[in-house]
């Protein structure tokens, strides 16, 4: 993964100045080729619930976010889209030289208010060029059973943009757990929710409901799993 992941970053760096429509694939390509190598060499590959909940148009992706998998798993599932990440990953030599050209929304995770006001400004222009935003409401990759308070700022870009919020659930982490080189072989189940839509709701309405959707299905899909922190 990691050797891949140099030489898809480096490709993408090549013909980044073509613009997103040609580095997206490239991106997809590294996906595609990561998800192969775990199921053929880890014995572990996904099955998407609710495709049929994927919009039409660009709109906020809402991921739970346990594993690496899920970058991967986004990327061949939703059509064209970027990351909502801590701008440190942009200083890394190559991989962020790739990443720059993904165009992401590199926040400090310490700015509060200001790096909210950067996702909605940022995120709109993306959405407006019908690239969809990847946002972890988290903020970092959790244990498996762990709930950290989920941000707002996914439900302020989704309603200050009027598009859609696209809540994700799965149970990566049961296989994959964050800073762990080892995989449990088996299905990881990925569900995607009715999108919701914002007009009408309130920031704290739009999280709640994305948040308490999520939590439900992830009990459902994962059952042995015990909440270890508060979800708000």
């Amino acid at each position: 993964m990691y050797l891949s992941t140099l030489v898809f970053a480096f490709a993408i760096a090549l013909v980044g100045a073509l613009g997103h429509r040609v580095c997206y694939p490239v991106a997809v390509r590294w996906a595609i080729v990561n998800l192969w190598m775990l199921d053929k060499l880890c014995g572990l590959r996904f099955e998407v619930e609710g495709a049929e909940h994927i919009p039409a148009q660009a709109g906020v992706l809402y991921w739970k976010h346990e594993s690496v998998f899920e970058i991967m798993a986004g990327a061949v599932i939703f059509p064209r889209q970027t990351w909502v990440v801590k701008r440190e990953l942009m200083w890394l030599p190559v991989f962020g030289w790739g990443m720059f050209f993904m165009r992401p929304i590199a926040i400090n995770r310490k700015a509060g208010r200001s790096a909210v006001k950067q996702v909605m400004s940022q995120g709109q222009q993306r959405l407006a060029e019908g690239i969809s935003i990847v946002i972890y409401p988290e903020g970092t990759r959790v244990l498996p059973g762990q709930v950290q308070r989920f941000g707002i700022s996914g439900a302020a870009l989704a309603k200050a943009a009027g598009r859609p919020l696209v809540p994700v659930a799965h149970n990566a982490g049961d296989f994959w757990p964050r800073r762990s080189m080892l995989k449990k072989p088996g299905t990881v189940r990925v569900v995607i929710g009715a999108p919701i839509d914002p007009s009408g709701l309130s920031h704290e309405e739009i999280t709640r409901q994305a948040r308490d959707w999520i939590a439900g299905e992830i009990e459902r899909i994962s059952p042995d799993r015990i909440k270890s922190l508060p979800q708000s």
